[in-house]
């Protein structure tokens, strides 16, 4: 045989052993009829199974908006809870679509887990709580104390850091659980216990024990919370961070679910004409229905509407916009544009 086809005979054997390739994410749940969503589960503001079997929550509302934009129905979702420690190894494992769990976006998390974060939706620090019996009122004075936290976050590297830039000393304690965590410091093995400032906030006030309790001055991070997916699937991490940016865009434009309907149907702007799929473009882009951002408003909401009733002056913990309103307002959200 000559050099030629030899070549020829071994390309060939190439493409026959060649594995077909996998399906996108957008496929498998378009196909299953049903999105899949790794979500926390125990904390309060962002994923929580409430008292009347009920999931409720900033993220909770995000896997909400993305089966509005997939299936049209906000209502096809599986919520799955996961430990902060094993919620990547799971993303990867393919036990969910999509991780809302209240997750940092960190260089090497991005890098180093085969995870991709598709967006950053809320933006949080981390922060200490402690007994006001201690009379602690600053957080170097935690020096030598025993401080609780949960495996697999960022908050353990975050605060030895800042003890050792200060020639400090603590004892951390880790727990494989948020509800480990709290029910140890609750039980006194720990004089403080650290979070994202606003977990803290939602656990210590559903506790009701509140008024024992005191956050110290201090937030000694960035996190920059978002949904993760799997590395590889860029048309899944497309629909994931475009339907955050659409919930920003319809709070920007002043669009809601009491609105929406009207504005669809009497708008001469091109560009709401484009968002709202009376003029096609952006469905076509994204593998979806052109009514996709209709469907997010009309069902699930605007950001402004999802931040207000799960963290927000509509809910239990009632905290300001802050550095989560949009640009226009002083914060830092704002929407790439949707065109």
């Amino acid at each position: 045989m000559g050099i030629l086809k030899r070549l020829v005979a071994l390309a060939a054997m190439m493409l026959v052993a060649a594995p077909a390739v996998a399906q996108s994410t957008l496929e498998t749940v378009k196909k299953r009829g049903e999105l899949v969503c790794g979500v926390d589960g125990t904390l309060p503001g962002f994923s929580l199974y409430n008292a009347v079997k009920e999931w409720e929550g900033l993220d909770v509302d995000l896997c909400r908006a993305i089966a509005a934009a997939v299936l049209g129905n906000a209502n096809k979702v599986k919520f799955v809870s996961v430990s902060a420690k094993d919620r990547f190894d799971d993303l990867v494992a393919g036990k969910f679509d999509v991780l809302a769990r209240n997750s940092t976006v960190t260089l090497q998390r991005s890098a180093g887990h085969r995870v991709r974060f598709a967006v950053v939706n809320f933006i949080d620090g981390q922060a200490f709580v402690v007994p006001k019996k201690l009379n602690i009122e600053q957080l170097a004075n935690l020096s030598g104390n025993t401080v609780c936290f949960a495996k697999g976050t960022t908050h353990d590297f975050n605060m030895k850091a800042w003890f050792a830039a200060r020639r400090l000393s603590i004892k951390p304690l880790a727990f494989d659980t948020a509800e480990a965590t709290y029910d140890a410091f609750y039980a006194g093995r720990c004089a403080a216990v650290t979070a994202d400032s606003t977990a803290l906030a939602g656990v210590i006030v559903r506790s009701g024990r509140a008024a024992e309790y005191r956050m110290l001055p201090e937030v000694i991070s960035k996190e920059p919370l978002g949904p993760y997916v799997r590395d590889g699937d860029s048309p899944w991490l497309d629909v994931v961070r475009w339907t955050h940016y659409a919930m920003l865009e319809a709070e920007e434009r002043g669009i809601n679910a009491k609105n929406v309907d009207a504005v669809k149907r009497e708008t001469t702007d091109p560009t709401v004409r484009l968002l709202l799929g009376v003029d096609p473009g952006n469905g076509k882009a994204l593998g979806l229905s052109e009514d996709w951002f209709y469907e997010i408003v009309k069902q699930v909401g605007n950001y402004g509407d999802i931040y207000e009733r799960n963290v927000g002056r509509g809910s239990p913990l009632k905290f300001g916009r802050g550095i989560n309103a949009l640009s226009a307002k002083g914060g830092q959200m704002y929407p790439l544009p949707l065109r």
